[in-house]
């Protein structure tokens, strides 16, 4: 079992920067891909980024280039580093988890978190 945490969210400006973080319980965080999906208001869930368990990374179209998924083994932790926001990128962003990176980018989550708002003011 695993336990997701999600923090950092909140309210921003167009053009601004945040960084999310996501704790996981366990001592398993390693052997997880590990990524970020977002909901906005009315939308279906949609795919962010992911990395795998050896660091490969994949991004959405919409983000490639603005946003940086990184994890930190040690602390059990994942991160998504979001620059030059746009008021599109308003939505709660969910931390997910399973054992395959390409899984996750498809959609299949195997644990994910309760969410963090995220509002871009134009």
């Amino acid at each position: 079992q695993v336990q997701l945490v999600e923090s950092g969210g909140g309210l921003v400006q167009a053009g601004g920067s945040l960084i999310l973080s996501c704790a996981a319980s366990g001592r398993t965080f390693s052997s997880y891909a590990m990524g970020w999906f977002r909901q906005a208001p009315g939308k279906e869930r949609e795919f962010v980024a992911a990395i795998s368990r050896s660091g490969g990374y994949f991004y959405a179209v919409s983000v490639n280039g603005r946003f940086t998924i990184s994890r930190d083994n040690a602390k059990n932790t994942v991160y998504l580093q979001m620059n030059s926001l746009k008021p599109e990128d308003t939505a709660v962003y969910y931390c997910a988890a399973n054992k395959v990176a390409r899984d996750l980018v498809a959609g299949n989550m195997d644990y994910w978190g309760q969410g963090t708002q995220v509002t871009v003011s134009s």
